[in-house]
């Protein structure tokens, strides 16, 4: 210690190796460090999967047939003019002026060339491969849109609900108990039943049962979170509620709430096919996976059925695949997680 009056020196302190330290924060702003952020780890864990990076490639093909199997319209104007599906959905007997369930032309007995019907055609001779291509718009898009929809909402319910606590969380969380209480496909069935049939009122159907779910899953990490100490700092520095909530508290949270959402797309494809397949979802003709093998059931049923595989083959094995690429993206994301040791994003900025 200095004997010089007001002055105090410590041993073993150098400012200016302290001054040439790294940044201690994962979430720094200096773009030299070469620390690399939690969610950066997260995606190189996931690249690092084989299967991860297969499903991804799945969803991909299928999000590409669903913008360019047909082209798409909105009131009045075409945004997107391609076209891949070799025949409309909707146009009868391609192979032939009256030949229905023509054998799909890969198969060496087919009387078509190769790629002329490669999924073979249906009770109305409708080339099935075309109609599956398209049917791809439907069911991808709406697990998309719900899911989107119903996280984004779920999330901001839930956040302010577990954020506020008290009286608040008591009178919100009420309300998704009584959400809960019915089964999510019944009262899906109950909405289409007062709407109708069609793209929207599915949205609406599933949107209305599935953002309860990620209300009491965010709730639940909110309850934990934000009693850390950044959070309490955060407060006593003067920040409004709502940044704190939205800036702080939330993006440390999401963690299981993506995993969820990764999850629930292929829950909510295969609800649209339940209710297509039961004559709910969509009108009669429309090329929707679903619908397509509740036109069909009647065939597979008929004692020529098991020769006519291929109308409710195809169609099936399309949702079979794309639910399958999904749970294989949400299963490697949560493993990736799950190897970050379940932390929730770095206090230091998990919003800034």
């Amino acid at each position: 210690m200095s004997t010089k009056r007001g002055r105090i020196t410590i041993n073993g302190f150098d400012a200016d190796v302290v001054e040439q330290r790294e940044e201690l924060s994962d979430w720094s702003d200096d773009k030299d460090t070469n620390l690399e952020s939690r969610w950066r780890r997260v995606a190189r864990e996931i690249r690092r999967d084989r299967l991860a990076l297969i499903g991804g490639a799945v969803v991909f093909v299928m999000v590409l047939l669903a913008i360019f199997s047909q082209p798409i319209r909105a009131f009045g104007v075409t945004i997107q003019p391609i076209s891949i599906t070799p025949y409309d959905p909707g146009q009868q007997f391609v192979a032939g002026t009256t030949e229905n369930y023509a054998y799909p032309s890969f198969l060496p007995w087919s009387e078509g060339s190769l790629l002329d019907y490669p999924f073979g055609t249906d009770t109305l001779g409708r080339d099935v491969f075309s109609r599956v291509m398209a049917g791809t718009r439907y069911s991808v898009t709406i697990g998309l849109i719900v899911t989107a929809i119903s996280g984004t909402f779920g999330v901001i319910y839930g956040g302010i609900s577990g954020y506020f606590g008290g009286k608040v969380d008591g009178v919100l969380m009420r309300f998704v108990d009584m959400i809960f209480a019915f089964p999510g496909l019944v009262l899906a069935i109950v909405i289409l039943s007062l709407l109708g049939k069609g793209y929207w009122p599915l949205v609406l159907a599933f949107t209305a049962t599935g953002w309860a779910g990620y209300a009491r899953l965010i709730r639940g990490e909110i309850l934990k979170v934000k009693q850390n100490e950044y959070v309490l700092a955060a407060k006593a520095l003067g920040a409004r509620d709502r940044r704190v909530l939205f800036r702080h508290v939330v993006p440390n949270s999401i963690a299981p709430v993506i995993v969820q959402a990764t999850l629930s797309i292929g829950t909510v494809v295969i609800g649209v096919a339940a209710l297509g397949f039961l004559g709910l979802g969509f009108p009669p003709g429309t090329p929707e996976w679903g619908t397509m093998i509740n036109a069909e059931q009647g065939t597979v049923l008929s004692a020529r059925g098991w020769i006519r595989w291929w109308v409710t083959v195809f169609p099936g094995m399309m949702l079979f695949l794309f639910v399958m690429a999904m749970n294989m993206i949400g299963d490697a994301i949560n493993d990736a997680l799950d190897a970050q040791g379940g932390e929730g994003i770095d206090a230091a900025g998990g919003g800034g």
